[in-house]
């Protein structure tokens, strides 16, 4: 017999990428999903493949320093039987001169890029041909993957979306900005492989850690470390909360992670400047969905970050209720995580399913700023000793707060003040564009049985100030919504749930401040010295906040903390109360012109009315969304936008694929930032 010459092959590209819901990245790479069959077609010269004579092998190699025993190469035959556990090679059909082969991972395979080569061998005769590379990715859909999610549903929306709604805002006042995740855009792919070989366990030991790749726990806790820089370890995001932020871009400034990612490739995997939680969190969720890992951003209201690990957040105030001196220990308005869906084989059954991992940068973990994978599971449990961090995020949402009034004399008085922190834990929902509130998987009802036991196991001891019900009370409330550029009231609500009269004082302080909990200067104060109030009545103290005020101070997180101390003068007892009053930004108004079709001209008109009593200068809109725009595409206003005024622009553009899919928008000015608005548009599919 002749040699049997293989002449040219195809990769099928296309259909494999269809078949393993990679098409999205476009077809010019193999991406294919592991535990599942893909074809690949050889076509021979001279004469076709005879069964019996001719002898056809594989030999599938990733990383540096590819090896059987570490799981980063195989050589494998064809066969009619393939063993379940090894990499396949099965013969499909032949057709002439033309080949078929199904070749299949095992889904316990290791993720990454591989290179392909075929053998064919007759007699003592034999070549061997390299015939390309491909990107073998998680796999959500097989049973035998720890990746796998039952749910269709959830796989499309925490695997194959790529866009998706991030909450922010205040607990009172809850606000969704929208997210291009765009993990199957250009190039990304290639990126999050990068960010996988610039992580310093690869570069101490390559073997180890491609061998570790077929781990989903190892690559989120990979991840969690490499989206931020504080490692010095060429991470993708530097994090800052200070407000300035001229030589980069805001945190509240980005709509997506494809500009984020692209930026740091392009940059020598320089940190891109600047990140905040919701930032974090959300390019590592486009990593995580890119490789395969059902992911979905989290948001914790009043997030507590506990240093010092005893579950106890102090607070100290004066009596002008101002912060005194500063603790280490913070209350942030919000924090956002990422929570990864896979099983844990290194743990007990029973913690299997999300797992939180927390990209920005707190505390250090086995001496990486990264935290996670932790199961969900076991926070609500309170098994604080299983890997990972779990007694950090245990905090997050647990921990008690405790104020303290300093008095002028030094001495230090503990007030009252009910349980606040982890509310309202939130997430998109699948499939719709409303808030999921998944506290309930985080802990149990407050006040349960459940609880209690949960706290003795972590020896956490729960404060018992549930609001008791006689005595004094003081809430803050909200007249109506608070919107940039004018002047809102808020009340502090007095009651005296008992038989006798109390005197006391009221002090009410209104400061601008950080989502990260830090406030800046005071923006409205009122100190009432004689309050009486009879028994069992409501008091309403109004203070007017005055733009004129809190304009120039307001930070880009838009919030003003409003702190109420009720000091009753008999029994020297203070009561404090805090509220977040979230300021609104003016609606950002899209309009669709024409028929939505794919790889037809689309208009957007966008616009927005200037709210302010002054011009906005340096105005900029930017816009992007996956499979609708060619990346982000920027528009610079050339006049300023007067008092009252429209500032508006029309975009055309191509969508590039059909579906559903999110037009985002950002607003830059120099007195209004990070005004995000989106809109739903259903491209129908181009007439075949």
């Amino acid at each position: 017999f002749a040699d049997l010459v293989l002449e040219t092959w195809d990769l099928q590209c296309e259909r494999n990428g269809r078949e393993h819901r990679t098409a999205d990245m476009g077809c010019q790479q193999l991406v294919v999903r592991r535990g599942q069959p893909f074809t690949v077609t050889l076509h021979f010269s001279g004469r076709s493949y005879e069964e019996g004579v001719d002898k056809l092998a594989f030999n599938v190699e990733t990383g540096p320093c590819p090896i059987e025993t570490s799981g980063t190469r195989s050589h494998f035959a064809v066969t009619d039987f393939p063993e379940e556990s090894g990499w396949s090679a099965v013969v499909q059909q032949q057709d002439g001169d033309s080949l078929s082969v199904s070749l299949c991972s095992p889904p316990s395979a290791r993720v990454g890029r591989y290179s392909l080569t075929v053998e064919t061998s007759t007699g003592y005769q034999g070549s061997s041909y390299h015939i390309g590379d491909f990107v073998l990715l998680f796999n959500a859909w097989h049973p035998e993957d720890t990746v796998f999610l039952r749910d269709e549903d959830e796989r499309c929306e925490y695997v194959l979306s790529q866009q998706g709604l991030i909450y922010q805002g205040a607990r009172d006042y809850i606000t969704s900005t929208p997210w291009n995740f765009g993990q199957f855009e250009d190039d990304i792919l290639s990126i999050c492989l990068k960010l996988l070989d610039t992580n310093p366990k690869f570069l101490r030991d390559q073997n180890r850690d491609c061998s570790r790749r077929n781990d989903p726990v190892y690559i989120g806790r990979v991840v969690s470390a490499m989206v931020n820089c504080n490692d010095e370890d060429r991470g993708v995001l530097a994090g800052r909360w200070d407000n300035n932020y001229e030589d980069g871009m805001s945190p509240m400034a980005w709509i997506g992670s494809v500009d984020i990612l692209k930026r740091w490739k392009k940059f020598g995997c320089q940190p891109v400047k600047y990140g905040q939680c919701w930032v974090f969190a959300a390019v590592a969720c486009t990593v995580m969905r890119c490789l395969g890992i059902p992911s979905r951003v989290v948001t914790n209201y009043n997030s507590a970050h506990d240093t010092n690990g005893n579950l106890v957040i102090d607070r100290y105030l004066n009596e002008m209720g101002e912060e005194d001196r500063r603790s280490r220990d913070m209350i942030w308005n919000f924090h956002c995580w990422v929570e990864s869906w896979m099983a844990r084989p290194d743990l007990a059954p029973g913690y299997d399913g999300w797992q939180a991992l927390d990209p920005t940068p707190q505390e250090k973990s086995e001496g990486v700023f990264c935290c996670g994978p932790a199961p969900v599971r076991a926070i609500k449990e309170g098994d604080l000793q299983l890997k990972y961090d779990i007694p950090f995020v245990f905090a997050e949402v647990n921990a008690d707060v405790v104020y303290w009034v300093v008095q002028r004399d030094g001495t230090q008085k503990k007030s009252t003040h009910s349980s606040v922190v982890g509310k309202n834990i939130s997430t998109k929902s699948v499939g719709r564009d409303s808030r999921e509130d998944i506290t309930h998987t985080y802990k149990y009802p407050e006040g349960s049985e459940k609880e209690r036991e949960v706290f003795t196991k972590a020896e956490h001891e729960k404060s018992s100030l549930r609001e008791e019900d006689e005595g004094l009370h003081v809430k803050i409330k909200l007249s109506e919504g608070a919107n940039i550029g004018c002047d809102f009231d808020v009340f502090a609500v007095i009651n005296n749930n008992s038989d006798t009269e109390r005197a006391c004082r009221l002090m009410l302080c209104a400061r601008t401040a950080s989502y990260n909990g830090t406030v800046g200067p005071q923006c409205g104060m009122k100190d009432l010295l004689n309050v009486t109030l009879a028994p069992w009545a409501e008091n309403r103290v109004p203070l007017r906040i005055l733009y004129e005020k809190y304009g120039e101070s307001l930070t880009q997180d838009h919030l003003i903390k409003v702190v109420a101390l009720l000091t009753e003068y008999q029994t020297g007892d203070v009561i404090v109360a805090v509220r977040d009053v979230y300021i609104q930004n003016p609606e950002i108004k899209i309009r669709i012109l024409g028929e939505p079709m794919q790889k037809r001209k689309l208009v957007a008109e966008i616009s927005l009315v200037n709210p302010l009593a002054a011009p906005l200068n340096n105005c900029v809109f930017l816009v992007e969304g996956s499979g609708l725009t060619d990346g982000q595409q920027i528009k610079e206003l050339e006049e300023p936008v007067e008092s009252q005024a429209v500032a508006k622009f029309r975009l055309d553009f191509v969508p590039s694929q059909a579906g559903l899919h999110k037009l985002m928008v950002d607003f830059e000015s120099d007195k209004l930032t990070g005004v995000k608005g989106y809109r739903n548009v259903i491209i129908a599919p181009q007439p075949k």
